[in-house]
């Protein structure tokens, strides 16, 4: 077993935490230990999302980094008779890597029940059947109750928050890491590193740190915090996808994980701003910082509220490679995201009002 350092226990307390959108709490919590020591200030919104400030130059722009504390997982819609459990997709899931996974149902009491999605065995079913996907309205969760009572005095009711059941793991090659919520811990984690990076640091600029609720649902949380923050800059930290895998090619997806933070040109909730954009690059190449261009024609990032708020906001994504993203378990590599943290210190070193001013302006 791989002894975890420091920044790989922090990965690990907030991969292991327990969030869908609407239940971010455990996630904050860890998000809150880890970023305070850096900041100058916490506060929440009132959807919940995390805030935390650190002042360089009380008279500079104020420059907002957000991941997004919530996770996509499941809740609990019904009880039957016999103590199966009915439960409801919370953000985007393909059936095909649902079944028989083991899921955690997180109860009212706090305590936790684990159960299984569950399916019918291969033996009953026609040749016909075995070639069809399983539709999610179909599935259900075994806990192992016997009556609808019995699930309900373990604590199990209508609402409950359900999560994938999966423990963070360092690969072989310990560059590589296995978790689930990546989407979109690795964008928490990134805000508390800039912010650890930027302690010692003077920055022409006022810099906030967001773990943002409700991403996984409509970009909720970023909305929000941003009418909060005011913010003159935007940068999501979130999950891209790797197109480093059989079956995947490259007009799909063309970014490899290892090879540098994306930068997301395009997504179906925004254009990042080009302003910004050409100073990412150049921050990048300025320092040798590997980097990856990436567009895709959907979904979104919490950029996508970002950019809209207020009057406007020039915005983008910065994004780490990732395997397997909205399933029980995803992979990415740690360079990546050491580079991600690099590339945005130092495009956050540069953000003083005149370069603001005339990235937005002219």
């Amino acid at each position: 077993m791989v002894k975890l350092d420091e920044t790989l226990q922090m990965l690990k307390d907030l991969t292991d935490a327990k969030g869908i959108p609407g239940n971010e709490r455990e996630p904050r919590e860890v998000m809150k230990k880890y970023i305070e020591p850096f900041s100058d200030q916490i506060e929440m919104d009132g959807l919940g999302s995390l805030i935390a400030s650190k002042t360089g130059d009380s008279e500079g722009p104020r420059v907002m980094v957000t991941g997004h504390l919530d996770e996509v997982g499941f809740m609990v819609t019904k009880i039957d008779d016999k103590g199966f459990i009915s439960f409801q997709p919370v953000g985007g899931w393909w059936s095909q890597v649902m079944l028989a996974q083991r899921v955690d149902i997180v109860t009212r009491k706090g305590n936790t029940v684990t159960g299984v999605i569950g399916s019918k065995p291969p033996h009953i079913l026609t040749a016909e059947a075995r070639k069809k996907p399983v539709d999610i309205k179909d599935m259900f969760i075994d806990v192992g109750a016997t009556s609808k009572e019995e699930a309900m005095e373990w604590g199990v009711l209508p609402g409950d928050m359900i999560v994938p059941h999966f423990e963070f793991t360092v690969m072989n090659n310990e560059k590589f890491l296995l978790a689930k919520a990546w989407d979109n811990r690795i964008g928490c984690a990134i805000a508390i590193d800039v912010m650890k990076a930027l302690k010692d640091e003077k920055h022409p600029n006022i810099v906030f740190g967001v773990g943002a609720v409700q991403e996984e649902i409509g970009l909720r949380g970023a909305k929000t915090a941003s009418a909060k923050v005011q913010p003159d800059i935007g940068i999501a930290v979130d999950v891209g996808i790797a197109g480093d895998t059989p079956g995947v090619t490259s007009k799909e997806a063309a970014s490899k994980m290892g090879d540098g933070p994306q930068i997301l040109l395009y997504d179906a909730s925004m254009v990042s701003h080009k302003g910004l954009r050409d100073l990412v690059v150049d921050t990048a190449e300025e320092h040798g910082i590997p980097y990856q261009f990436e567009a895709i024609p959907g979904g979104g990032t919490d950029a996508g509220s970002m950019h809209v708020s207020g009057n406007g906001v020039p915005s983008l994504a910065i994004c780490v490679a990732t395997r397997y993203i909205h399933s029980h378990a995803a992979m990415l590599h740690r360079d990546d995201y050491e580079n991600a943290v690099k590339l945005i210190v130092e495009v956050i070193k540069k953000l003083d009002r005149d370069t603001v001013h005339k990235i937005t302006f002219e």
